[in-house]
């Protein structure tokens, strides 16, 4: 079974979907090029922001309905 997460970004209403902690972590440094420290924090804390991310970021787990 796979285990979803979602990570939300300040300012977008749609969350991206990945299906492992990698997957968010290669989007995170390539597409959004947060520093590794602001990606290190996301996915040990669940959150991050100003001032080591430009914007709010959160990460949560999909959970079924």
């Amino acid at each position: 079974m796979i285990r979803w997460l979602d990570v939300l970004i300040e300012g977008d209403p749609h969350p991206r979907r990945f299906d492992t902690p990698e997957g968010v972590r290669q989007y995170l440094l390539r597409v959004e090029r947060l520093p590794e420290e602001a990606v290190a924090a996301l996915l040990a804390q669940g959150e991050v922001g100003p001032p080591m991310a430009r914007r709010a970021y959160r990460l949560r787990p999909l959970v079924p309905a």
